[in-house]
């Protein structure tokens, strides 16, 4: 039975974010998060444009809070919204961009829609990123285009952890159009990053130089003294005795 509710409001957490993802479209939302206080519940709401988020006057947020009783019976909302500080650096903003782009301007300039992304966010500090844009384009047949830049990883704990995944469609006279982006963020620790530091050798410490005082004057003369005097033999003068 425990298993069974917490299942039940997993499944209700996630249906709530996927409703304000759907809802605030191409106004640079990134991610939403629920927290359970003993005030209500605590909707965070990540966006790179808080003032479309909440409108004129809170428009928008009044909107979204009602609709959030109605639909998903949740007694004391609160909505807070909080700025990205790198929106370059989020693949969730940089998809719904490229498709809001494609649709602004179509589908013949995709490649420069790819490679300009692709300068902005390695211009943020990426380590590497991937694009792939797959649909009718610019053909009446499907196909997939891929624009790559830098080093990204594509298996192991690294590629399933750091690196940042997102997906948006474009709709487009010719169809959806489906873009997937994959970002390495430049705080990210790979393996193979080792530092190997040197050791400084320790410095030469010179012996202490003993330092040699002068006794004084009358002391010199007392130890003269007392010196033993050298026997000196006796001179004999020259030319013999007579």
């Amino acid at each position: 039975m425990i298993e069974r509710k917490f299942v039940a409001e997993r499944l209700k957490e996630h249906q709530i974010e996927e409703f304000i993802s759907q809802t605030l479209k191409n106004v640079g939302h990134s991610h939403t998060k629920l927290m359970r206080t003993p005030m209500g519940e605590k909707v965070v709401i990540f966006a790179s444009r808080p003032g479309l988020v909440v409108g004129r006057k809170g428009e928008n947020i009044k909107k979204l809070t009602n609709t959030l009783k109605k639909r998903f019976n949740l007694e004391n909302p609160q909505i807070e919204i909080s700025e990205v500080e790198q929106p370059n650096l989020d693949a969730q903003i940089v998809a719904e961009r490229i498709a809001s782009t494609l649709e602004r301007f179509g589908i013949n300039k995709f490649k420069a829609i790819g490679h300009k992304t692709m300068t902005d966010v390695m211009g943020a500090g990426a380590l590497g990123i991937e694009i792939n844009i797959s649909g009718k384009v610019p053909s009446q047949r499907a196909k997939s285009w891929r624009f790559y830049s830098g080093y990204l990883k594509k298996c192991g704990n690294i590629a399933t952890e750091c690196v940042k995944r997102a997906q948006a469609v474009a709709i487009l006279k010719t169809g959806e159009i489906g873009v997937k982006v994959a970002i390495m963020p430049p705080d990210t620790k790979l393996p193979d990053d080792i530092e190997v530091g040197r050791k400084e050798a320790p410095a030469a410490v010179a012996a202490p130089v003993a330092e040699v005082k002068e006794a004084p004057k009358e002391e010199q003369k007392e130890q003269k003294a007392k010196r033993p005097r050298k026997k000196t033999a006796p001179k004999v003068a020259e030319g013999g005795a007579q």
